[in-house]
């Protein structure tokens, strides 16, 4: 689809929290597209939603989902571990696929996503929320005009207190594996993001790292049994690295740090300027954006222009909408062929699970790490 008169018919996989709070409102506020269509296994958590969101057709598999005929579209906000499978289906089915962040837990499965859609020319995107923030929309503008001059160092946190509480139910972590062993956790679940917008923000990707993590609080109640449990999971690490272009930075996840959901902070530095996005709901607000200059080094708040809102948006709106409907309205205008390019797609993906994997061998086998990585000796 490239004619841009016309209407995006999107089908959703996944009746869950985040769909309704973010993905489906992202949708409803953009006239060019329509969401025709909904699966879920439980089929009435899918029906409650057609009703919601006046979406016609109700599903309760993927296959029949995809064989619905006229939807241009498909989005994937279902468990982590399904992801894969199912927009390797959709894409295999002609569709545009948004999914949820990861794609796989292994780049390299990925990046063969990425290429199969490159391959039947279709568009792809990760659910990379905060890149689409208007406080990151616009910090990425100010940079790309010069702002900061050469970038010189990133920080960039990820850090909540979400799971302080042992007693808060763990979700998205498979409770069946080897607690013997560290199970990767907030690097990859939380860590994403973050990576994503680091990349973004230097124009450049990490080329090694060296990296930690840390099971802080052992014991937690987990949601898929109802029961506390040994978790052997990172609620906590931090990585250093070097990027391509010369740059370097640090990143910082964890779900133990004292801090309001979703506790997204990135800090760029350069030779001309600094900026610091700080994407956290503090006292009403979604986020906040600060600059700095080398002739004037004391930070001042900016005020994101309106240009950078969704229809309707403004700084006192829930981060999960305000975000998301940036999301979706980057996807229906790639798809249509209102913008060029494909920005935050499954190849920007898989370069941040490169990392993901890259930080846990840095971890694994206690030293620095090369990415890209190689095929074998995998941790």
């Amino acid at each position: 689809m490239t004619v841009r008169d016309s209407v995006v018919h999107v089908g959703l996989l996944g009746a869950g929290t985040w769909a309704q709070g973010a993905h489906l409102p992202g949708y409803a506020r953009d006239p060019r597209c329509k969401v025709v269509a909904i699966a879920d296994p439980v089929r009435e958590k899918a029906e409650a939603f057609a009703r919601e969101f006046d979406i016609p057709h109700v599903y309760d598999s993927h296959e029949a989902l995809l064989a619905h005929h006229g939807i241009d579209a498909v989005d994937v906000c279902t468990p982590s571990a399904t992801h894969f499978a199912l927009s390797w289906a959709a894409l295999e089915a002609g569709k545009h696929v948004l999914c949820e962040k990861p794609v796989a837990y292994e780049y390299a499965d990925t990046r063969r996503a990425a290429a199969l859609a490159a391959a039947k020319g279709l568009k792809t995107k990760l659910g990379f929320t905060f890149r689409y923030s208007p406080g990151m929309r616009y910090m990425k503008a100010l940079i790309d005009e010069g702002f900061i001059g050469e970038p010189f160092i990133f920080n960039g946190f990820e850090q909540n207190s979400q799971w302080l509480d042992p007693q808060n139910p763990l979700r998205q972590v498979d409770h069946t594996a080897d607690q013997s062993r560290l199970q990767v956790s907030s690097l990859e679940g939380y860590g994403a993001p973050i990576m994503d917008i680091g990349h973004l923000c230097m124009g450049s990707r990490f080329a090694q790292v060296v990296g930690t993590m840390k099971n802080f609080i052992p014991e937690r109640m987990v949601r898929a049994t109802g029961t506390m449990m040994r978790m052997n999971i990172d609620d906590g690490d931090i990585f250093i690295g070097e990027f391509a272009n010369g740059a370097i930075g640090s990143i910082q996840t964890s779900f133990v740090t004292v801090g309001n959901y979703p506790g997204i902070e990135a800090r760029v530095y350069g030779s001309k300027g600094a900026l610091i996005c700080r994407m956290v709901e503090e006292e009403g607000v979604a986020e906040t954006l600060k600059a700095a200059s080398a002739d004037a080094v004391e930070f001042r708040p900016l005020e994101i222009p309106s240009r950078f809102y969704p229809t309707g948006g403004s700084p006192r709106e829930s981060w999960r909408s305000l975000f998301y409907a940036n999301l979706t309205h980057s996807f229906i205008s790639e798809i249509r062929g209102d913008v060029a390019g494909n920005e935050g797609s499954f190849e920007d993906g898989a370069h941040v699970q490169e990392l993901i994997n890259a930080v846990e061998r840095s971890f694994r086998q206690r030293r620095w790490v090369t990415i890209p990585l190689e095929q074998d000796g995998v941790a």
